[in-house]
């Protein structure tokens, strides 16, 4: 279920990129083929880029590319949704998987985005700067994306091992999935590296080599997102990629005020940065109320 999740989030990344090049670039498919064909020898090397690869060159007998051919709704057999359900009941964090699923959802709604398009307007946007440069900056983007989704897809394995108490072999299940599966990739093989390395690791992102990763992608990622901000083009799962990250590597997020929110009004407690962790407090915020709060609940 884990790996078909990945998968989802997998080809919703690869489709952005497509659809940064195709709609903010305004690159040809024969262009897009020659991308694909020199990723698939990178960093990026896999089924997935291979095929992308493949399709993009590939014309039927009018010597049309088949591509633009096909109705742009997609279909779905429900495991990244049942993936991204488990990360509910598992309070893990596994946003960029549900972006993919929430994407092929609307995607579906075609009639809907056909009344639309002839309704809301979008901002005028030219791409002026280095188109060469800019495609490296969308090569590196999805791979920092990329790395973010297997990340999370390896915290809900670890979530779910805790929870229903699996001897899971984190390193031996990256190698399974690159052994004839559809997100089999050269990149697994560094995962199985990074366990290796430290079999406790807690966080893909943590690791030395990945961390590296990150590190040189980053700036890239964030002109890739910002630019598809600015052209109008829908980027889900890239942003979500991107806003996990800084999330996670975050020391202080603002759900101080969020639990503030909560107790003011339904008392439901919150803890304090100057007292132990699992002692709670109310306050009586209005004067009003009294000084009886809810029962906590921590998913």
């Amino acid at each position: 279920m884990v790996h078909n999740g990945i998968e989802y989030g997998d080809m919703q990344l690869i489709c952005e990129a497509y659809q940064i090049m195709k709609q903010g670039l305004g690159m040809s498919n024969e262009e897009m083929h020659a991308v694909f064909a020199e990723w698939n020898v990178g960093e990026l090397d896999s089924y997935l880029i291979e095929i992308t690869r493949d399709i993009l060159g590939y014309k039927d007998e009018a010597g049309e590319y088949v591509v633009d051919k096909i109705l742009d709704t997609a279909g779905q057999k429900g495991t990244g949704k049942w993936t991204s359900d488990s990360s509910l009941e598992l309070g893990v964090p596994v946003t960029l998987i549900g972006e993919a699923v929430f994407a092929r959802c609307l995607s579906a709604m075609k009639a809907d985005r056909t009344t639309a398009s002839k309704i809301l307007s979008g901002p005028e946007y030219a791409f002026t700067g280095d188109k060469k440069a800019f495609v490296e900056d969308v090569r590196q983007a999805l791979l920092a994306s990329k790395l973010v989704s297997y990340a999370q897809g390896f915290m809900l394995l670890a979530e779910a091992a805790k929870q229903y108490k699996w001897d899971l072999n984190y390193g031996e299940i990256a190698l399974v999935w690159r052994a004839g599966c559809i997100i089999r990739s050269a990149f697994l093989g560094k995962i199985k590296e990074a366990f290796d390395r430290n079999p406790k690791l807690t966080n893909l992102l943590l690791d030395d080599y990945f961390h590296g990763v990150i590190e040189r992608c980053q700036a890239s990622w964030r002109r890739v997102v910002v630019q598809a901000v600015e052209a109008g083009v829908p980027v889900p799962a890239f942003t979500t990629a991107l806003s996990f990250y800084d999330g996670y590597r975050s020391e202080r997020l603002p759900a101080n005020l969020l639990q503030a929110l909560r107790d003011y009004f339904g008392a439901h407690t919150y803890e304090r940065v100057d007292q132990p962790r699992g002692k709670f407090f109310h306050t009586n915020w209005t004067g009003k109320g009294g000084s009886v709060s809810a029962g906590t609940y921590n998913v």
